[in-house]
Parts: C-alpha cells; sequence; structure tokens
C-alpha cells in the first residue's frame, strides 16, 4: 500500500487559535452513536474529569455537552486543546470547505451539523477533528497495546461498524477518512436476509452492527445466548471485511472493540476461525500464525472511546506519552 494515501493529522488538524503547552491540560469529545462522552485528562493519558451524555437530537446533546466543557474552562485556566471524535461520517480534511461538519448519516437530524463550530466557540483553543474510531486507535497507539506499532487496524462493533487502519503510522486518508464498515462482502450461504443498512442494506454494518441485530432477532446483543446461531452470521460478516484489510494493508495487528464485541467476547474465536478459512492459507505471516495475538481486544479496553479525542489534543503539540492507569 502507498504510504501517500494516509493524512498527516498531527500537523493539518488542529485551528489557529491558541497555542497547546506540553504541561496543560487537554479537553475531549467522544461523540459515539448512542453516547457521547466528554473528557478532561493530561497529556499522558490520566483521566481527571468524565461526563456522559446521551446522543439524541442535536439540539438536544450539543447544549449539554457546550455545558460541560464551558462549566470546565470556566473552572479552570490551564486547558490548552479540544480533541473531537465524532461519529461518521464526518468531514477530516481542512481544505474541505464542509470540515468540521456531519455527512450523511442515518442519525436523524445530525447530516449537516457543524460540530467543530458547535463544540469549541467560544473556548479560544485549538480544536482538532478525526472520526471517533481513529481517535481510538490513535489512543491505543499513544497509551495501549499498538504501542510501538506503525500498521494496524483497530475495529468497533458497536451502533455501528468502524474501522481505524493506520499506515505508516497515521490514519489513510484520501478525500476523506475510511468507511470500511461500509464494504460489501460475500455472505453465509443461504442467508438472505436483507440487512439493516439504510444506504447498502446488507454490507458489513446493515449485517453486523448493534441495530442490524436488533432489527434481526428482535433483541439486544447483551440479551442474546452466547451459542445462538446469529453469532456465527455476525462473526462470518465481521471476518469477511478482516479478510480484505488483511490483503489490503497487511496490518501487523487487529483489535476489535465497541458494545457488540464486549458483549459477546466468544464473537473472537468465531472470526479468528472465519478469517483463517477464508483467507484459506494464500497469505502467511508469523503475526497470522498467531492468530490469538493477531486478532485481540484493544489495551486500554473500554477507556480507548474516551482516549481518543484526548490523543488527538495531545498530538497538537507532540506531548509526552505513558500508559494511563486505568480509571474506574
Amino acid at each position: 500500500m502507498s504510504r501517500r494515501g494516509h493524512r498527516k493529522w498531527r500537523n493539518e488538524s488542529d485551528s489557529t487559535v491558541g497555542v497547546v503547552m506540553a504541561t496543560s491540560i487537554l479537553a475531549g469529545v467522544e461523540l459515539g452513536g448512542t453516547k457521547c462522552v466528554c473528557v478532561l485528562a493530561t497529556p499522558t493519558g490520566e483521566i481527571l474529569a468524565q461526563e456522559r451524555v446521551d446522543t439524541l437530537a442535536p439540539d438536544v446533546t450539543l447544549p449539554q455537552i457546550k455545558a460541560i466543557l464551558h462549566q470546565w474552562f470556566e473552572t479552570r485556566r490551564d486547558i490548552s486543546a479540544l480533541g473531537i471524535a465524532s461519529f461518521g461520517p464526518v468531514d477530516v480534511d481542512k481544505a474541505s470547505p464542509g470540515w468540521g461538519k456531519i455527512g450523511q448519516t442515518p442519525k436523524a437530524g445530525w447530516t449537516g451539523v457543524d460540530i467543530v463550530q458547535e463544540l469549541s466557540a467560544g473556548l479560544g483553543v485549538p480544536a482538532v477533528l478525526d472520526t471517533d474510531v481513529n481517535g481510538a486507535a490513535l489512543a491505543e497507539m499513544r497509551w495501549g497495546a499498538a504501542v510501538g506499532l506503525a500498521d494496524f487496524a483497530y475495529v468497533t462493533i458497536g451502533t455501528g461498524v468502524g474501522v481505524g487502519l493506520i499506515v505508516d503510522g497515521a490514519p489513510i486518508c484520501g478525500f476523506g477518512h475510511a468507511e470500511l464498515g461500509h464494504m460489501r462482502i460475500p455472505r453465509v450461504a443461504g442467508d438472505t436476509w436483507p440487512g439493516s443498512c439504510p444506504y447498502h442494506g446488507d454490507c458489513v454494518e446493515g449485517l453486523a452492527a448493534g441495530p442490524s441485530i436488533i432489527s434481526r432477532s428482535g433483541m439486544r446483543a447483551s440479551l442474546i445466548a452466547t451459542d445462538d446461531p446469529i453469532w456465527t452470521l455476525v462473526g462470518h460478516a465481521i471476518a469477511q471485511m478482516l479478510h480484505n484489510i488483511v490483503l489490503s494493508a497487511t496490518p501487523r495487528r487487529i483489535f476489535l472493540g465497541g458494545g457488540v464485541i464486549t458483549a459477546q467476547p466468544q464473537l473472537f474465536p468465531i472470526i479468528r476461525r472465519e478469517l483463517q478459512a477464508s483467507l484459506n492459507g494464500y497469505v502467511s505471516s508469523p503475526e497470522l500464525d498467531r492468530i490469538e495475538e493477531y486478532i485481540t481486544p484493544p489495551g486500554l479496553g473500554t477507556l480507548a472511546g474516551p482516549l481518543g479525542p484526548i490523543a488527538l489534543a495531545a498530538a497538537l503539540a507532540g506531548q509526552a506519552t505513558r500508559r494511563p492507569a486505568a480509571v474506574a
């Protein structure tokens, strides 16, 4: 894969307001499909404060987030940057007139919302934007299990299916960010369920994300028995996506996170088995030979998402790295 197709996000994503100091505190907002998490943290990833807001209509959710941010900024004077890691699609190209805006999303009311302007207005600090899954991947690279890795994938299976594909130390990016969760894949023979994605029907997200599982089974992923046949279908869909990622990007490791995986960890052996069967010995590497280590949970666990926007903000000053202590 050409290394010229990824974004040098460390130098291009910050706004021109303010200066980030290496000893300052960082603020972050993770905008997810189900919940948003506001985080205040040190440059080494130590979380000082954390607040959750449900992802509802933008005129409900954004005022709540802004109230939290303004309270923090009014309380302390050492916050020097704001990181925003958002569900997609979102315009992450600083040269684009639509930079900072949500794209065509199935989330009602969010299409076209300028989240950077909405959240950073009046704070007087630089703001940096990327996708929630890219943010989580970069947090893993800075503080988690991807420390020392320049080429890896972070996959989240939750409200949507997203992939943070890191190549040569940065997320791949052309005219926009990757949307690998919407790729078309071969289906399990005989499975004719149409899928739930409003744009593509039976893409990976339409077959394996939380809403698709509810649509197919009538139950949330956490309530379905671990031996239910649906997990073979979900695992197959995810493995087919990984097949394409392995062959196109050859990542040295793949981390799987998100609410569906967290609720149903027995998906790991299913996905590993399905991936090996799909590759069918065509490619080999020491990494693939150790499949349990190759496809693995993120080192930061559920902190990967909330620390994503902090990793983005920390990168504005190339700040020091250290694995954060666990936070309850």
